[in-house]
């Protein structure tokens, strides 16, 4: 309702879906719904990220995912570094998934130039992924369960983390950025013992998973939080290219280990776990019984490896030059499928290398997830995508 009293005007909007107000004779349409911005700060994520929302009241009718603020450029930045120098740059756009990031760049090079990689160093790989895919879980389920109010799985998550951190930082000296791929193996051996140690440690987070687990599985606050939240079904996630956990946990039957074997996987039984209701809590389960099944492969490469004998690593020549041509090598990251396309003229640095990370694939249902949704629920669903924002703004 419009009325004007001399300079006077009173103006009043209805406020629910479909209320309209007209100002004077323009009649222009004054909407009920708020746009809001979240963001640019992390709002319960890993890294910054804003979101544009349109409300009707508590309830989303609209997001947009909004990212580059972080950009830093790296496909550009890998064009002028040779391919010993890439890897520094390669295992930072996921900084919680390094080695895995570091074992696409490599793959790609070595499919280019043709060199085979020493078995040895191939059941090292494939051990050291695994334990980076566990390490990286751990760390969304401490932080994701922390998000929506609960702080004890963070310190039992950090435990574990710790276990296992200790065994990759003695192989590689690193704790985030590990540095251990080189182009035709691993920097180096490992030290003497250091399988035992390994197992040793597997089994200790093995037997006190258990902890983490049962506290937060089947809590009643969480599932009233998580159970038929933020629902991404098989279809949508096939559209937007979701994998890895997300996309297993609305039935999509794919990972790469078993689909297109690399590594030593080939020689694995790799058992996949998925989930079909697609929901926050179907995206939480998946992540957690995938970290059972890393530490068993983990178990078996590391038994494999000490029935292994000869080097880690092949001669390279002092300037590494891939020849003419370009390939596509892909991984089954912890957080989804990680690409590299490679193309190379021939010189010391890539002519392109192009990247394709799980995460920018994976935060873009957020568009299809979030309307619908309440303002309450935003974090849950947020939390529960496991995205890492570098991973999306490369």
């Amino acid at each position: 309702m419009t009325t004007e009293t001399g300079a006077l005007r009173e103006l009043t909007v209805g406020t629910g879906a479909g209320l309209v107000a007209g100002i004077s004779d323009d009649r222009q349409q004054l909407g009920t719904d708020m746009v809001l911005n979240i963001g640019p700060q992390h709002p319960s994520t890993h890294g910054v990220l804003r979101l544009k929302l349109v409300l009707d009241g508590e309830r989303v009718v609209s997001c947009e995912p909004i990212v580059g603020y972080m950009h830093r450029g790296a496909e550009k930045l890998f064009e002028v570094r040779d391919y010993r120098q890439i890897l520094v740059l390669a295992n930072r756009h996921d900084w919680l998934s390094a080695f895995s990031n570091e074992l696409g760049v490599v793959l790609a090079v070595e499919r280019l130039m043709g060199i085979e990689v020493p078995e040895r160093a191939i059941w090292l790989r494939t051990a050291l992924a695994e334990l980076n895919r566990v390490l990286n879980h751990l760390m969304f389920l401490g932080s994701y369960p922390m998000e929506i109010g609960a702080i004890t799985p963070m310190f039992y998550a950090f435990r574990e983390r710790e276990t296992l951190q200790a065994v990759m930082e003695e192989a590689s000296g690193g704790r985030i950025h590990y540095m251990f791929n080189r182009i035709g193996g691993l920097k180096e051996e490992v030290p003497a013992g250091w399988t035992r140690r390994a197992r040793e440690a597997i089994g200790e987070v093995r037997r006190r998973m258990p902890d983490l687990d049962n506290v937060i599985r089947r809590n009643e606050i969480f599932l009233a939080r998580t159970v038929g939240v933020g629902v991404l079904t098989a279809e949508q996630a096939a559209a937007f290219g979701a994998s890895g956990p997300v996309g297993r946990a609305s039935g999509l039957d794919l990972d790469l280990r078993r689909d297109d074997p690399y590594l030593a996987y080939g020689s694995l039984d790799v058992p996949l776990v998925n989930r079909t209701t697609g929901d926050c809590h179907a995206r939480f389960e998946v992540l957690l019984d995938q970290v059972y099944v890393s530490l068993d492969l983990a178990e078996q490469c590391l038994d494999r490896v000490d029935q292994l004998t000869g080097p880690v690593n092949v001669r390279l020549p002092k300037v590494v030059k891939a020849p003419e041509g370009h390939t596509y090598a892909w991984t089954e990251n912890p957080l989804g499928i990680n690409g590299y396309y490679l193309v190379s003229r021939g010189e010391k640095t890539p002519w392109r290398l192009k990247l394709r990370t799980a995460s920018y694939a994976n935060v873009q249902a957020l568009a299809t997830l979030l309307p619908g949704c309440l303002v309450p629920d935003l974090i849950a669903i947020l939390g529960s995508m496991f995205f890492v924002v570098g991973d999306i703004d490369k």
